[in-house]
């Protein structure tokens, strides 16, 4: 399953080597909420193997939109079973700013001159 999330980078973190033949890099991203601020998300995702480079061209403050699969482990130490979920993170894209259509100001000498009127019958 694949999903997708708008939200702004408020943390990366460093590439992690974990073992020779895997490494992994987390990031957050503030998902805002629309009724009330207080109540943003903030979410940690996981970038691994060479995807780890997604994140050097984003910045802090960005915003951007995340796509994504959840991933789950089942973990057994000692007789106690755990559950953990991953979100993997496979492509990041910077979002553009919505910039405010600014109108000019309406000048009647700017106006072209009317057409002169012509005989055509159409």
């Amino acid at each position: 399953m694949n999903f997708e999330i708008n939200g702004k980078v408020i943390l990366k973190e460093d590439t992690q080597q974990v073992s020779d033949r895997f490494k992994k890099r987390e990031f957050v991203i503030e998902v805002e909420n629309e009724r009330n601020s207080e109540w943003n998300d903030f979410i940690k995702f996981q970038l691994t193997q060479d995807r780890c480079d997604l994140l050097e061209t984003v910045s802090v403050n960005e915003n951007i939109k995340v796509s994504f699969n959840i991933k789950g482990r089942k973990w057994e130490k000692d007789g106690k079973v755990n559950y953990f979920s991953n979100l993997e993170a496979w492509r990041i894209e910077k979002m553009q700013a919505a910039a405010a259509a600014e109108m000019p100001e309406f000048n009647a000498a700017d106006m072209p001159p009317a057409p002169e009127e012509d005989d055509l019958p159409f």
